[in-house]
């Protein structure tokens, strides 16, 4: 029997990490005829499948206000206590209005009962949960125990009781082993690895047309190479490092792009990164528009484009991420067939290295001979096809489509038992998978100059 499926969080919009996967997984269930449904507080969802509540977002005036006043102190007053409670009753009543429109079947909750950015969505969410007894999915991406500015709080009740909760009708999903340890070992909650993955059974269809445009719109020549950072622009991206090794690099035709926004943790960090870019003499493009999700098939408005027109033009990939909880960018960067310097970090060490991937690699430096590695690389098409070929092929077999689906089919024949079918392929609906024209005219970026620092459009 096919079921309603609700998605719930803050955010489904764009290309952070739990709108991706959560758009991969709503790919999976719909390949076998489940109907998916959204909530949050931003949406690029089809409307028709969504319920939009503004309030669920987590950077909206109010909660902003309420965030203030609980991270970074001890005591909380009552006016923020009846706040926080007011919200979670509108939540609360916009939850069960989501569930009854869409007769929701299983909830999933997208990282909503695991970091506390929006401490009464969390609450709402626990108590409809509890309420209604609808079979759950709490899947989490990153806990609040992993972020230094959650480490101080005067919400530690509400955090006991909603990130995450412990109810029976709860079954929680981790991306990481690290995770899986620390959830057991502070709230005895069992939990199910499931990494991040990508459909690498269905390589991706590569239009030149496409990313030809893309790299003209941000003005590089043809004989530029483009040095792709495909990330956020947050501090634990180490960005920094992209621009120290381009320097490296030692030539004018490399050309450092990162293609998504600030926004999310502020902007002094990029304006810092303008700042260092200048001084050591790197040409950064910094692309100033959204990026669009290439699982929804929503980014074909306002001139945004698809992450699968910025990858495959792409010559080089930097991720020197401080942390992450499992990475996206690398299963993208090696679906796309591309070579990449990763930093190592922790959760790249315990769960992703020891499969043998085929990587230049930097250990919290760049040292001289990372930086001959990379040259190597980008030097040689023999060694480049050669690792990412290895590379696929690894990723292929441990993060791959099927393996999320047989990891979801278990979840669901507990819940429903044999009144659910093992979720399939067979009826994969003809996508185009994100894929835009992109329009010159449309494509907003900022170029700064290496000799003057100073913005050339």
């Amino acid at each position: 029997m096919r079921k309603n499926i609700g998605f719930v969080s803050t955010r489904f919009a764009g290309t952070d990490g739990v709108s991706l996967e959560s758009s991969k997984w709503a790919d999976i269930f719909q390949q076998s005829g489940h109907r998916c449904f959204w909530f949050a507080g931003a949406l690029d969802r089809k409307p028709d499948y969504s319920l939009h509540v503004p309030e669920a977002h987590f950077q909206t005036e109010q909660n902003q206000w309420i965030n203030k006043r609980v991270f970074g102190i001890k005591g909380r007053k009552q006016p923020v206590t009846q706040t926080i409670h007011d919200l979670r009753t509108h939540l609360k009543f916009k939850l069960h209005e989501f569930i009854k429109q869409f007769d929701i079947d299983l909830l999933i909750a997208e990282n909503a009962l695991t970091i506390p950015l929006h401490v009464s969505l969390g609450l709402a969410l626990t108590e409809t949960i509890a309420e209604t007894q609808l079979p759950t999915i709490a899947h989490h991406h990153d806990f609040y125990w992993e972020r230094v500015r959650f480490s101080i709080n005067a919400v530690s009740d509400y955090i006991r009781m909603a990130f995450p909760p412990n109810l029976s009708n709860i079954r929680h999903v981790v991306i990481n082993s690290a995770a899986q340890e620390q959830l057991a070992h502070r709230t005895g909650i069992a939990s199910t690895i499931i990494p991040n993955v990508l459909d690498f059974e269905n390589p991706p269809k590569v239009s030149r047309k496409r990313t030809e445009v893309f790299r003209q719109s941000i003005g590089l020549e043809p004989d530029d190479r483009m040095i792709l950072q495909p990330t956020r622009i947050v501090q634990r991206k180490g960005i920094e490092f992209a621009i120290e090794l381009v320097k490296e690099l030692k030539d004018v035709r490399n050309k450092l792009v990162i293609s998504h926004e600030a926004g999310d943790e502020g902007l002094e960090y990029a304006e810092w990164l303008k700042e260092y870019a200048c001084e050591h003499g790197v040409d950064l493009r910094l692309v100033s528009i959204r990026v669009a999700d290439p699982w929804t098939g929503n980014g074909n408005s306002g001139g945004k484009y698809s992450l699968w027109d910025v990858y495959p033009y792409a010559d080089f990939i930097t991720y020197p991420s401080l942390y992450e909880g499992f990475g996206n960018a690398f299963l993208e960067t090696i679906y796309f067939k591309k070579p990449m310097l990763i930093n190592r970090y922790d959760n790249f060490v315990r769960d992703i290295e020891p499969l043998g991937f085929d990587l230049a690699v930097m250990d919290g430096f760049l040292s001289k001979k990372t930086v001959q590695s990379v040259i190597a690389i980008i030097e040689s098409s023999k060694r480049r096809k050669k690792m990412v070929n290895v590379n696929y092929t690894i990723a292929a077999q441990h993060y791959s489509y099927s393996v999320l689906r047989n990891q979801l089919s278990a979840i669901m024949q507990s819940f429903f038992g044999d009144d659910v079918e093992q979720l399939s392929a067979k009826t994969r609906p003809a996508k185009s998978k994100g894929y835009l024209y992109i329009n010159s005219n449309q494509v907003m970026y900022k170029h700064f100059n290496s000799k003057s620092c100073t913005p050339v459009k």
